[in-house]
């Protein structure tokens, strides 16, 4: 079997809020300085997911790819040293600022250069844009099934069976390969690298491909091909005013906060 794992470098999610700024003219995020990217929250879990297939069937082949900027090199060899076997990194210049209809265009022409894959393995949403549609996108692109939100990834003569997350439960949906499933948190945390692997890492092969070795051009990643357009991009503001409601008793606090609630057409 093999096994095509989609990931995304992101900025770090974890440093405080107030790092992130935007620049309103470009529409962009601007990167925090001197913060280093990281792998998406979400995708690592999703290589989780392929290596315990791996360990049950030793012989799957399991695959990185990753879209974006050089510095991409660097989640796919984290995935690497997880177990994986080998990378791809598409880097492009058309690649850049894409929407969700072009991220899935690019990665399911890049699934297919690969030949003879058996299932696609996403995130069930990248952490910086919180979209989660390029998995779908790529079931559709390819004509494959797709299940989504999986806590738990079984295959068995030729057949996926997925335990979905619902709002108030779960399900367990099954569909033939080839297919593409999106992981959630609920299947566990990721296996952290030893060192051996790290080393080992480095020396696995990683295939850098751009948008002319998809047969991709302009006419399909420019500006015009976009289905989504992105009209602005800005920090919220908020304001919080808080008001303590006088009274000398509780029951005539509660009087007060129903007046003002009903002079704020609230209630």
């Amino acid at each position: 079997m093999h096994i095509v794992v989609c990931v995304k470098q992101v900025p770090d999610w974890d440093i405080p809020p107030s790092s992130f700024k935007i620049d309103e003219a470009l529409n962009q995020v601007v990167p925090p300085p001197g913060v280093a990217a990281v792998p998406s929250q979400f995708d690592t879990i999703g290589v989780e997911a392929a290596m315990r297939l791996k360990d049950e069937a030793p012989d799957t082949k399991v695959t990185i790819m990753s879209m974006g900027a050089e510095s991409a090199r660097d989640v796919i060899k984290h995935s690497l040293a997880m177990g994986a076997d080998e990378g791809v990194l598409l880097t492009d210049a058309l690649f850049e600022n894409l929407d969700w209809y072009q991220i899935s265009l690019v990665l399911s022409t890049a699934i297919k250069k690969l030949e003879g894959v058996d299932l696609v393995v996403c995130g069930r949403q990248a952490v910086d844009w919180d979209m989660g549609v390029a998995g779908s996108g790529i079931a559709e692109m390819l004509d494959w099934p797709a299940l989504t939100i999986g806590k738990q990834v079984k295959v068995s003569d030729g057949t996926l069976s997925v335990e979905r997350v619902l709002m108030d439960g779960f399900e367990t949906v099954e569909a033939p390969l080839p297919a593409v499933v999106t992981v959630s948190n609920e299947l566990g945390e990721p296996r952290y690298p030893k060192l051996q692997q790290i080393m080992q890492a480095a020396k696995k092969q990683v295939t850098i491909w751009a948008a002319a070795d998809l047969g991709l051009d302009d006419s399909q990643l420019g500006a015009g091909a976009r289905k989504l357009t992105l009209e602005k991009l800005y920090v919220p503001v908020s304001n919080v005013e808080c008001e303590f409601m006088e009274g000398d008793t509780p029951e005539e606090m509660a009087q007060n906060l129903a007046k003002k609630l009903a002079e704020a057409k609230l209630i």
